[in-house]
């Protein structure tokens, strides 16, 4: 009898010219990501190509049970890590059988931001880091620490190396393979300032795409933390205390401020989400308040600040992009469970569209 390890990596192409879709989409907290199969007569090269499905939204919150038929609408394909082959992951968006977008489905207003022609002239780019916490499945205590205690206090652990150091790297590397053969624009990963706490970085990718990319490879690490038998934790401040916590700090340039005098143009950018300082931070995750507490990297929660090569401000640009005059910029404010869709059509549409 085959081992089961055997049986799940069959090469389907050997017999048949079927492949599997993994259809992802969203749950009603906005953060648990919900996935299921289908079977498809041959190989996809477009999303559309894929035909809409349906799920019960009453199990994830997103509808009644007297009416709980939700749509799926896959937007963006990628090859499947774990099946491989032909196989593809489909990240979609839901819609009521009205075809009216579901209260969660923020990919439907971030589209219509990205696709605004004053957006698109400006070509904005996105780099996300998103950082993450590795958890003892048991205790949902962060990996290899002590059980009920800590290890010693931060500071060799940031992109250390080393049993005492480094918790859970195979994860981390399995990752980053999967996320480049999926076609994710994976740019690095590292080890963070807390044990056990980790940061891979998407792009730089542009407009909606940069929502796309990190959703679905946050749901690639769910599925490679789920086969390790360890949790996987977006919480902005999973430890209390003198610990760092996990942002998604997201770097941000426009065709305008990548071109010569761009300086200008960014330091207009920044002044611009500083007048919408409140509505942006209630937008950028939930929980953001225990992090951003002026400690830790961090700017205090009810300021704005920006700096140069200033990680204690809320907006950091880079050295590179002063000594140019042009470049991008990083918003250090985003919480490691923000959605990107929110957060990257937030900054499009208040650098480019708003008008103080």
């Amino acid at each position: 009898m085959s081992r089961l390890s055997d049986l799940i990596n069959l090469d389907l192409g050997q017999t048949t010219k079927k492949i599997i879709v993994e259809y992802i989409w969203i749950g009603g907290s906005g953060m648990d990501l919900r996935s299921k199969s289908r079977t498809l007569p041959g190989p996809v090269t477009d999303p559309s190509e894929l035909p809409l499905w349906n799920y019960d939204g009453s199990s994830t919150d997103q509808a009644p049970g007297n009416d709980s038929e939700i749509i799926l609408r896959p937007q963006a394909i990628f090859k499947d890590p774990f099946r491989r082959g032909n196989n593809l992951l489909a990240m979609c968006d839901c819609y009521t059988p009205a075809g009216d977008p579901i209260p969660t489905n923020k990919r439907f207003n971030a589209a219509k931001i990205f696709k605004h022609p004053d957006v698109v002239a400006e070509e904005p780019w996105f780099g996300i880091e998103q950082e993450y916490t590795l958890l003892q499945k048991q205790v949902k205590w962060p990996l290899d620490w002590p059980v009920g205690g800590f290890p010693g206090p931060q500071g060799p652990y940031y992109c250390g190396v080393g049993a005492d150091k480094s918790f859970g790297r195979d994860i981390l590397d399995a990752h980053y393979k999967a996320c480049l053969y999926a076609g994710i624009s994976v740019s690095g990963i590292n080890g963070e300032v807390m044990p056990a706490q980790w940061e891979f970085q998407v792009g730089p990718v542009t407009g909606i795409t940069a929502g796309d990319q990190l959703w679905v490879a946050r749901y690639i690490l769910e599925r490679i933390t789920e086969i390790a038998g360890v949790v996987l934790s977006f919480d902005p401040k999973p430890i209390p205390g003198d610990w760092n916590g996990a942002g998604a700090h997201s770097n941000y340039s426009t065709k305008s401020m990548r071109s010569d005098g761009g300086i200008h143009v960014i330091k207009k950018a920044i002044e611009k989400l500083g007048l919408r300082h409140k509505e942006h931070i209630a937008a950028y995750g939930e929980g953001n308040e225990r992090r951003l507490t002026g400690r830790h990297e961090t700017a205090d929660i009810s300021k704005f600040s920006w700096g140069v090569a200033n990680r204690g401000a809320s907006i950091r640009v880079g050295r590179d992009t002063e000594k140019e005059g042009k470049g991008y910029f990083e918003d250090r404010r985003p919480a490691s469970n923000m959605d990107p869709y929110v957060v990257t059509s937030m900054i499009a549409e208040t650098t480019i569209l708003w008008k103080p």
